[in-house]
């Protein structure tokens, strides 16, 4: 499937810093030791609606992640999926009478211009689950001959039994994954499965949905293994990071670690879960099913999308947090003041922004600090502080290549 553009990254001197991050599944921050590439795969859109700012929220988290990497002198591989064949993407579909194919083209088409316009850097794979289906229907073949499967009414299910170590990557208690997993598109109560928390792999063929030969019987991939699928084919197993909003600790990063573990036998399947926080609006969680969206492509028509990616950065992408519109006013304003200041002839010495940035992004990407720092070397230049004509430059491009953002 067709990435995205990815803007220009300026050189900067010297290299950055080594980046920890916080491990949903150490429940600490870690170092990543990355190797000369770094691996990183981050779940996708379900493409039944526009992108909303929630979206965007993570997306921006694991953009900063790639460009410390890259400054820190790794080459990133980046891997990312879209789920263009699901229950709420069918469902949509047959709402507006649009055919699903067509809706999840619109969609994934305009994603990509939302995230070229917040400058989110591109995946090297970009992949639709319905370009691997064989893929998945192959990884599901695997894992029932490791004997982690077994069929319900033509319906293929892992066994939970088969994952000794389930609960590591959420460290919920089993009361709390079913909640959860009834809320999040399992199925819990469905009669004849060995265990509620089992989940769905391959779903056989219903009556006007769309399905796939295999030998699994014609039907179509469940959610989890999707992913699992499409990271061990492009990155392998022992991955570097494992990315995705907060609402995927469970169960879907929960369950694709252990469809990883059982095909592979290697744990961990990431080194690292790492998961932004949520965004929402009058008081509950941004979601497609709540209506409760603000959505891109519409925001960056009424702001600057650089204003808005400043808006994102303003808080750490690990908290929850509630979007109003002031925001959008505030970051114009620095975005304005930013600009008027590497527009002047000369300022004060900008090494120790450099520095600084880098140092706050290092510590589990720490946005606002970062933004504080380039905050106080332009109250300086608006101040009338000058004696070095190049650091107007260095900033503006230390904010562009570890920020993303264009001034």
């Amino acid at each position: 499937m067709r990435s995205w553009s990815a803007p220009k990254i300026p050189r900067l001197p010297g290299a950055g810093f080594p980046l920890r991050l916080f491990d949903t599944a150490a429940g600490e921050v870690v170092p990543t030791r990355p190797g000369p590439t770094a691996r990183m795969y981050v779940c996708g859109i379900t493409p039944y609606d526009a992108t909303h700012l929630g979206h965007a929220n993570t997306y921006l988290a694991f953009d900063l992640i790639g460009r410390a990497w890259r400054d820190a002198g790794h080459e990133v591989h980046f891997t990312q999926n879209t789920t263009d064949v699901d229950d709420p993407l069918l469902e949509r579909a047959t709402q507006t009478g649009v055919d699903w194919r067509e809706l999840a083209e619109r969609e994934i088409d305009l994603f990509r211009t939302d995230m070229e316009a917040l400058r989110i850097l591109p995946p090297r794979d970009y992949v639709g689950v319905t370009e691997v289906i064989g893929q998945v229907a192959a990884l599901v073949e695997r894992l029932r001959e490791k004997g982690a499967t077994y069929t319900l009414d033509g319906d293929v299910y892992f066994d939970v039994a088969a994952a000794p170590k389930f609960g590591a990557v959420s460290g919920y208690s089993e009361e709390h994954m079913l909640a959860l997993s009834a809320e999040r598109g399992g199925d819990p109560a469905r009669p004849g499965k060995k265990h509620p928390l089992d989940w769905l792999l391959w779903r056989a063929e219903r009556p006007g949905e769309p399905s796939w030969p295999s030998a699994l019987g014609r039907g179509r991939p469940g959610w989890h293994v999707e992913c699992t699928a499409i990271a061990l084919a492009n990155l392998g197993p022992g991955f570097d990071v494992a990315g995705g909003g907060s609402d995927l600790i469970f169960p879907h990063h929960e369950c694709g670690a252990h469809e990883g573990h059982v095909a592979c036998g290697e744990w961990p399947f990431a080194k690292a879960y790492v998961h932004a926080g949520m965004v929402a609006l009058d008081g509950e969680k941004m979601s497609k099913s709540k209506g409760n969206l603000v959505f891109v492509s519409r925001l960056r028509r009424e702001i600057d999308p650089t204003a808005v990616r400043l808006a994102l950065l303003a808080h750490h992408y690990r908290a929850d947090w509630e979007w109003t519109a002031d925001q959008g006013v505030r970051a114009g304003e620095r975005l304005a003041r930013w600009r008027s200041a590497v527009s002047a002839p000369a300022g004060p010495e900008a090494e120790g922004v450099l520095r600084g940035v880098r140092d706050r992004l290092a510590d589990d990407l720490d946005a606002p600090g970062a933004l504080a720092v380039v905050d106080g070397w332009v109250e300086r230049v608006l101040a009338g502080e000058g004696g070095d004509p190049g650091a107007p430059a260095l900033v503006r491009d230390v904010v562009d290549a570890l920020l993303g953002v264009g001034l």
